[in-house]
């Protein structure tokens, strides 16, 4: 099972440390979501960051710059729908339904939300544990599928226990208000992994 961070939409002071610390520990990757980002702002962004961690990294929008940066993925979803032509690393999407993931051909998925979400309240499970083991031994088998939404420490072992490929976290890592709380969280994140 593999973990991937997601980025907070807003920014954070301490947000480029977390970044390289969540590529550190071990997270497969980590996706970019910053939909209120002009095209100056993610540039900025990502040239804050050591270029060590660009092939760990997928952006959520303005996908042209994993291009011109050489980073590792792009996701696509309802605002970016596309692969920029001549990319060629990792592609995956945001999906709401089994049946959605079904009818698309990427690397991997993200399927939300499985639990009720940490960072948007109102936001619940939408999906029975039997019709996410059902999807995930059967008409989903061979694909690499991300439970997001909800994830945290304590919901790892269920992520396992489903047959998920890994999980996807956004508000478990980014519970905090400063750098040494958001590295306490990666702590927890892996010590309930390695269980």
């Amino acid at each position: 099972m593999k973990l991937i961070a997601i980025t907070p939409e807003h920014t954070t002071g301490f947000e480029r440390q977390a970044i390289v610390r969540l590529v550190e520990s071990g997270f497969h990757r980590v996706h970019i979501r910053k939909p209120q980002y002009g095209l100056p702002e993610m540039r900025a962004l990502i040239e804050s960051l050591p270029a060590s961690v660009y092939p760990y990294l997928s952006l959520h929008d303005h996908h042209m710059l994993a291009l011109d940066y050489g980073l590792g993925g792009v996701n696509l979803n309802s605002r970016n729908r596309e692969v920029p032509c001549g990319f060629d690393g990792l592609v995956s999407c945001s999906c709401h339904s089994i049946d959605e993931i079904c009818a698309r051909e990427c690397d991997y998925y993200f399927l939300s939300p499985v639990f009720n979400s940490i960072s948007k309240p109102g936001y619940v499970s939408a999906f029975s544990k039997k019709e996410l083991s059902d999807a995930l031994g059967g008409r989903l088998s061979g694909r690499e599928v991300y439970a997001l939404g909800g994830v945290d420490a304590r919901s790892l072992p269920a992520v396992r226990e489903l047959g998920f490929a890994g999980a996807a976290l956004l508000g478990a890592i980014w519970r905090g208000d400063s750098f040494g709380e958001i590295a306490n969280n990666i702590d927890e994140i892996w010590k309930n992994f390695n269980l």
